[in-house]
């Protein structure tokens, strides 16, 4: 049962998935107390103040152990969902591997300790596919148990380690921990936020379609693509599930369709009529960065479906009318730039 009533304790609350697990729990009645390193809009906190639920924003840094503990003895959360991360590509790593592992890895062990001592039992860890790595450039489903686990950059090592810290220092300290892989997400909330070095590529492209520019892909982009709220809908039915039968479940979409694809779709709504795309005609003449050279492998979703009775609602069609629903609205927060 979803525990409606209690609180729940979000770090990277201001981030992308973050502000829509946060908006998701808020819908059902709960409370949330949302903690990261910058404020949230107030178009973002006029929005959630319209929902059942209750937001509490909190100004800090996961890496700020001193503050956490003050803030986790103020608020006593049943539940902890463990969303702040940095998502590093290639400058960022060969300029800040210490913070990248520092936020991802070291600042996930000083939570976990923290909620054992303050009474947080229930832990949710967000995780990535990016775990998988190498094993993705496959054709075969990316399975929790039998896929090899071959990261390639230090996001996904990081993410691994992470994985495995939190299991080993769960056990030890008498946590429920839940890990959960996303797949690649994009939809409302997605923004700069300083933390993310290449947005998702649907984004860029809906972005490029908007500001009447011409878009050109470096291939169709063929992936699971995961809408966020699907996201959120899916980390949340993984923090509700009573007792879950393995540690790492994947979040994903179940279904795949490429960027191509999605640029059509929008080349046929009224806002972009005209819209400019195509296949681009080699790598160098591509608008849209890819951030890898290869489409991943979808990622098994059996195990989500069987234990928690998540379902994704969201497909190309549905996703994109809730998407630029929620990009006309104009109380949505970075509608100038999102």
């Amino acid at each position: 049962m979803p525990e409606a009533d209690g609180t729940t304790f979000v770090t990277g609350a201001c981030g992308f998935v973050g502000m829509a697990l946060a908006e998701h729990l808020l819908a059902r009645g709960a409370t949330v107390v949302g903690w990261d390193r910058a404020a949230p809009s107030a178009a973002a906190l006029r929005r959630l103040a319209a929902l059942p639920g209750r937001f509490v924003a909190l100004r800090g840094d996961v890496r700020d152990t001193d503050a956490l503990d003050a803030a986790l003895a103020a608020h006593r959360p049943a539940r902890l969902a463990l969303l702040a991360a940095v998502t590093a590509g290639p400058a960022r790593e060969r300029a800040e591997p210490e913070r990248i592992f520092a936020v991802n890895l070291v600042a996930v062990t000083g939570a976990l300790r923290l909620a054992a001592r303050h009474g947080a039992a229930r832990v949710l860890l967000a995780s990535s596919g990016a775990v998988y790595g190498h094993s993705g450039r496959g054709t075969e489903p990316l399975h929790e148990t039998r896929t090899p686990l071959r990261p390639e950059g230090l996001y996904g090592i990081s993410k691994l380690a992470a994985e495995s810290a939190a299991q080993r220092l769960a056990a030890l300290l008498g946590l429920d921990l839940r890990i959960g892989r996303l797949g690649t997400c994009f939809g409302p909330w997605e923004r700069d936020t300083g933390v993310r070095d290449t947005l998702s590529a649907p984004l860029q492209a809906l972005r490029g379609l908007r500001d009447g520019r011409p878009v050109r892909l470096p291939r169709p982009l063929r992936r699971d693509w995961l809408y966020v709220r699907d996201a959120a809908a899916a980390l949340a039915a993984l923090l509700d599930a009573e007792r879950p039968a393995q540690p790492v479940y994947n979040l994903a979409a179940g279904f795949a369709w490429s960027v191509a694809d999605w640029c059509a779709w929008l080349a046929a709504q009224p806002d972009f009529e005209g819209a400019d795309w195509a296949l681009a005609a080699d790598a160098g003449a591509a608008t849209v960065d890819a951030h890898a050279d290869y489409d991943r492998a979808p990622m098994d979703i059996g195990a989500l479906l069987r234990d928690t009775g998540f379902a994704p609602a969201y497909d190309l069609p549905r996703a994109g009318a809730d998407y630029l629903a929620w990009l006309r609205d104009r109380h949505a927060p970075e509608t100038a730039h999102a």
